[in-house]
């Protein structure tokens, strides 16, 4: 909708110019009126009307005195002269001032409209053409911006003072974020991580981004916006994660390290990429890996075998057979530490697990012909494992899938079941371990469990739960090798503070002075 501004001495006149068509029908929307020189030309610099209906006489500035004075100052939209003259002088002068028309008094309703929408055609055309030349800047700068984020530009050769000031990348450093929205519950498609980052930073110019391979590359610049990503890390990293099925819980964030020039950008970008492939790998719940995490990756030492695939096969179906519970998760957790340093692709990782669940299943059911027992067909595991995003979700299929063959091909006592579970806490404190995710994996309801181990082990679950994580934190503290923020890590507390609280209240005092009183040395 296209603004108009009505500017005539006489009220009755402007009355009559608002309703003498349906402005709105036409594309306009009426912004104002004014009824002398001065304000009307105060109006037209500050509404900026696309269409302006001027008197010629008008106190205190000629009209034609308003358009030139306008003109002078930048002004570029339209305007229609009225006027009591047709004096052949004003409409020369108003020609010089890119007057659209001049007319008369009374005014021709037909010709006032049908002018009108060649001036609305004109301005379609107009924007139409600013936001094509838009769209080719815009295409322009992504495409800079890529080759220099990626390495494929030289930035110290091939950008030129205006090619720096166009992207506005003059900062004291810079840092890469990758960005992608995978398994996505919620529907609003407008959401994306630059939307936050544009909030954050107060609209200010303290970021680039543009999108390729379904991922959303942003170069973050000068040391006011790593600040405020790091202040969203920490509050992505606190007591309250995001909520399942908010839109921030559909994404990952890999960043690389911070750099201080331009022609270091892509070493940010490569840590950036790096990270963000071995996001199959990350914990529950983790929805960021940074450079900080580097030097712990992974590396590319083992293979995918066939012979690999048998030997597990065999493991698994001997505790299958016997119903040994731990020995199946401690083979489970074995696998993926495995398969963390192996060389394959993710697919390659999640084809092999397939085809171990597959030849697991096959065995089984020639085992136990003749019981049934509720197997997913062949297509459909291979579909849900290849669509997984993460190497715990495959696992805890496989778990619970195990847990369903024992189930259905023996019957274990509830010793036996506390026994499992207390093997599984002694393996598992470090991960986000509740009883409502366990229980369903031992084939129990989780209030009716939880009855159960307090009754038995004499403490509730996460009671026992805190208890194995301190007794584990305290052989840490007297190693002297890590960090108090570090071992926190270790042993489950994603927060320092919440494991500050927790060890004083099991131990009576804080991590650093358990260590100094048992002559462990105190962090700096």
């Amino acid at each position: 909708m296209y603004s108009v501004l009505i500017v005539d001495d006489e009220a009755h006149i402007r009355d009559a110019l608002k309703s003498i068509t349906d402005w709105n029908a036409l594309g306009f929307s009426i912004c104002g009126e004014a009824s002398d020189g001065e304000n009307a030309l105060q109006m037209i610099l500050s509404l900026q009307p696309d269409l302006t209906l001027m008197d010629i006489h008008i106190p205190a500035m000629q009209g034609l005195q308003v358009i030139k004075a306008a003109r002078e100052q930048g002004f570029q939209g339209r305007f229609i002269i009225i006027s009591n003259y047709s004096d052949f002088k004003y409409a020369q002068e108003a020609i010089l001032y890119n007057v659209e028309a001049y007319f008369s008094k009374p005014i021709d309703k037909d010709a006032l409209c049908e002018t009108v929408c060649k001036i609305k055609q004109s301005l379609d055309n107009e924007y139409r053409s600013i936001d094509n030349i838009e769209l080719i800047k815009r295409q322009i700068r992504n495409l800079i911006l890529r080759e220099l984020i990626t390495g494929e530009c030289d930035a110290s050769v091939n950008l030129s003072p205006e090619d720096m000031a166009a992207l506005e990348l003059s900062a004291d450093t810079y840092q890469v974020v990758i960005c992608e929205s995978f398994n996505p519950i919620s529907e609003d498609p407008t959401y994306s991580f630059a939307d936050l980052l544009k909030v954050t930073n107060r609209e200010e110019h303290t970021f680039n981004d543009f999108e390729e391979g379904g991922k959303h590359i942003i170069l973050l610049k000068g040391t006011y916006a790593l600040n405020r990503f790091r202040d969203f890390l920490n509050h992505y990293h606190g007591a309250t994660p995001p909520q399942k099925g908010s839109p921030m819980d559909t994404l990952f964030l890999a960043y690389g390290c911070p750099v201080q020039t331009l022609e270091e950008i892509p070493l940010s970008y490569e840590d950036a990429c790096r990270l963000m492939n071995r996001r199959f790998f990350c914990r529950q719940s983790q929805h960021t890996l940074g450079y900080e995490a580097l030097s712990s990756l992974g590396g590319g030492t083992r293979q995918l075998t066939p012979e690999l695939l048998s030997e597990y096969t065999e493991y698994l179906v001997g505790y299958l057979q016997t119903f040994n519970r731990k020995h199946v998760a401690d083979t489970l957790h074995k696998l993926e530490k495995y398969l963390y340093h192996v060389q394959n692709s993710i697919l390659e990782i999640k084809l092999f697990l397939a085809d171990l669940y597959l030849c697991i299943k096959e065995r089984i059911h020639l085992v136990y012909n003749t019981v049934t027992i509720p197997f997913s067909t062949n297509s459909e595991v291979i579909s849900f494992i290849t669509q997984r995003h993460y190497l715990y979700e495959i696992t805890q299929f496989l778990s619970e899938q195990f847990e369903m063959i024992m189930s259905a091909t023996g019957n274990p006592n509830r010793n036996s079941v506390l026994d499992d579970i207390l093997y599984y806490i002694d393996h598992n404190y470090q991960n986000n371990i509740k009883l409502e995710s366990i229980a369903p994996l031992f084939g129990y309801n989780s209030a009716y469990l939880g009855k159960i181990f307090n009754k038995t082990v004499g403490e509730s679950f996460n009671s026992y739960v805190d208890h194995m994580r301190i007794e584990h934190s305290k052989k840490l503290l007297l190693q002297n090798k890590y960090k108090v923020y570090e071992i926190a890590e270790r042993v489950g507390y994603r927060n320092v503070d919440y494991f500050h609280k927790k060890f004083r209240k099991y131990v009576g005092e804080s991590p650093v002075e358990f260590r100094k009183k048992n002559g462990g040395t105190v962090e700096v």
